[in-house]
């Protein structure tokens, strides 16, 4: 049953949430009890949210809400409560909490280190490449770092090439339930290079296929020996992926690639990648490093090169936008490092942002077990949610990384002229959609927004191989997101 009128507790910021440790607390509750605006009548020509949930049909659960910002009046909500896979969405609150915990300008840093001086353009010891996580790393970024190199006069190094990557746990799949070549999926560690995927490239040759396994980027693709592509006789499965003598071996099937094509397939050792990476790029610039090597301890050292993340905000935007769950993952990571914590695991990290979700926003139901949305164990409700969003507007850090979402009109074209605006975060796996975010005009009422949808034994049915495209999965996600579109059009007229 949908219902209007309810009205949950607000909690307001002492400092800003994104001040310093001493001020950072939530202040105490203040409830609010006012009178919603009332619902259009029948003469008003807007479908009301129970014929817009009977008319579109959805299998499974729905759930949403939507709050007046300035009030804290629940306006509209349907299951309110119920916790439902957040997918996506996720990454809005990971924001939040990694914001909360870094800052706005943090930033990243990879350096490179020596253990001995530099004498006549030989570094008299070893050289480490010290990672510190940063999601945004590419292979033209390295490419810098190996510039950095040769300016400060090294040609040659007489000791080892070390690595180092002990900023971040090594984890071997974001999640280790999906297919294993989804490049979305890949291992995280302190050293991440390219989002942690590889590019493969096939192209149909005279006696079989030409393939191509290379680290690329704008202005460099080094090719790599960390993985490996073999092209077989089959029809299924399309891909088999096997680790063996510390390489990423893939199979792909003959049959599945057609004339040319390419796709990206995650990197099972990152650190090791970006190491092989840069040691290739080293030796572009004319210095012949020794094959990559794990430092074990600490060394004494001095820096010759780092780059630098750009500012968490701007890093923030950009995995909102594009949803990249590496970046998810490790602002995640970092934020519960940052926080005292020591995650050995991704679900040990996302137990630290629950916990930080029941105290710092009163949620505490919401369950996450990584910082992506990635993991279909994470629970999140709309009510637990748009309280969030509303303690984070009056601070004003999440709203502008969020991207504009159109309002659409009943047969789905966009309303580029409609007064009414919607930031928001989507959310997308297998038979669940999600989205939230803010709705308002300019100048006039905001609110803040959450829709979830899933059908969950659906879901649970899906055989492995049919993961990447399952049956029946892009009608469903098409009328969850028309379900969106509708009851957004529908606030817009009736709130707004």
């Amino acid at each position: 049953m949908t219902n209007s009128g309810n009205f949950f507790s607000r909690r307001l910021f002492l400092g800003g949430l994104l001040a310093g440790p001493a001020s950072a607390a939530l202040g105490a509750p203040l409830e609010r009890s006012l009178v919603p605006r009332p619902r259009p009548q029948q003469g008003d020509h807007i479908a009301d949210a129970a014929q817009l949930l009977e008319r579109a049909g959805l299998s499974g659960k729905v759930a949403f809400a939507i709050a007046d910002l300035g009030t804290g009046a629940l306006l509209e909500t349907h299951r309110p409560e119920l916790g439902l896979p957040p997918a996506s969405v996720a990454k809005s609150v990971t924001a939040l909490y990694a914001l909360d915990a870094l800052g706005p300008e943090y930033r990243f840093t990879t350096r490179l280190i020596a253990t001995g001086p530099i004498a006549g353009g030989r570094l008299e010891g070893d050289l480490v490449l010290v990672g510190g996580g940063d999601p945004t790393l590419d292979t033209d970024q390295l490419g810098d770092l190996a510039a950095q190199l040769r300016a400060n006069g090294v040609v040659e190094v007489a000791g080892r090439f070390l690595y180092h990557a002990g900023a971040l746990p090594m984890v071997p799949a974001i999640d280790p339930d999906q297919p294993p070549q989804v490049g979305y999926n890949p291992a995280l560690s302190g050293l991440n290079l390219n989002f942690n995927r590889v590019h493969f490239e096939w192209r149909r040759a005279s006696d079989g296929y030409a393939v191509t396994m290379d680290a690329r980027a704008r202005r460099h693709s080094p090719a790599v020996g960390v993985a490996r592509m073999l092209v077989v006789d089959r029809t299924t499965p399309v891909y088999t992926y096997a680790s063996k003598g510390g390489i990423d071996e893939w199979t792909v099937a003959r049959g599945a690639l057609g004339a040319e094509g390419a796709r990206w397939l995650p990197v099972r050792r990152p650190a090791l990648y970006c190491a092989e990476v840069f040691q290739t790029l080293a030796r572009a610039q004319g210095i012949a490093l020794g094959a990559p090597e794990v430092l074990k301890g600490s060394a004494e050292a001095f820096q010759i090169g780092r780059i630098d993340s750009a500012p968490l905000s701007e890093i923030l935007h950009d995995m909102l936008k594009y949803s990249t769950n590496v970046t998810a993952e490790v602002v995640g990571l970092a934020a519960t490092i940052a926080r005292g914590g020591q995650p050995q695991s991704l679900a040990q990290s996302g137990q630290a942002m629950t916990e930080w979700m029941a105290s710092r926003m009163g949620a505490p139901k919401a369950r996450f077990v990584d910082h992506s949305g990635l993991g279909e164990a994470s629970r999140l409700s709309p009510l637990d949610l748009v309280r969030t969003l509303a303690i984070a507007a009056p601070e004003g850090q999440l709203r502008p990384l969020l991207k504009e979402v159109p309002l659409r009109d009943g047969s789905g074209r966009p309303l580029p002229e409609h007064p009414v605006e919607v930031v928001a975060k989507t959310g997308t796996l297998n038979f669940v959609s999600a989205l939230a975010g803010y709705i308002g005009r300019p100048g006039g009422r905001q609110m803040a927004f959450a829709i979830f949808s899933a059908d969950e034994e659906r879901r649970a049915r899906i055989r492995p191989e049919e993961m990447e495209r399952p049956p029946g999965g892009r009608a469903w996600l098409t009328r969850a997101r028309m379900l969106q579109h509708d009851l957004l059009r529908r606030w817009a007229g009736t709130y707004a």
